[in-house]
């Protein structure tokens, strides 16, 4: 198992860093964890014959905003890399987070960034073999068999 976690690690944030800590800590010793990396398409690639778990979509999209590249850019930089593995032995495990559930954020900003994790939602439930969405800690099926 590869764990790429795509959070930013050098910020001066100190809550997000227990947090960070706290995750690193409950990972299993045998996983290979590669943080601050955010080319998937190249990550991917160099991850043969693996299986990847991206923690998460959602502050992987946060970072490539940050970074300046526009919605169009971002999405179509997924689903390159998404399909630059489908042909390969490389599995992947996406985590992200549902924003449109709960209420219209006030900026244009959140809401951009909302829309933007909407369709990226949609994107990769699109090319998912198989879609859960998990609420209270349980799995409710969207797409696929059940494992």
């Amino acid at each position: 198992m590869t764990y790429v976690a795509t959070y930013v690690t050098n910020r001066s944030d100190p809550e997000m860093e227990d947090r960070v800590a706290r995750h690193r800590k409950q990972r299993p010793a045998h996983w290979t964890t590669i943080e601050n990396r955010f080319d998937l398409k190249c990550l991917f690639q160099e991850q043969k014959d693996s299986l990847i778990l991206l923690d998460c979509l959602t502050l992987w999209l946060s970072y490539r905003q940050m970074t300046g590249s526009s919605e169009a850019v971002i999405v179509e930089e997924l689903e390159d890399a998404v399909r630059s593995i489908s042909t390969g032995s490389v599995g992947l495990i996406v985590v992200s987070n549902e924003l449109g559930l709960g209420l219209v954020p006030s900026s244009p900003e959140s809401r951009g960034f909302r829309d933007l994790t909407g369709r990226a939602n949609q994107l990769m439930a699109r090319l998912a073999s198989r879609v859960e969405f998990m609420v209270a800690g349980l799995p409710l099926p969207l797409k696929g068999d059940k494992p």
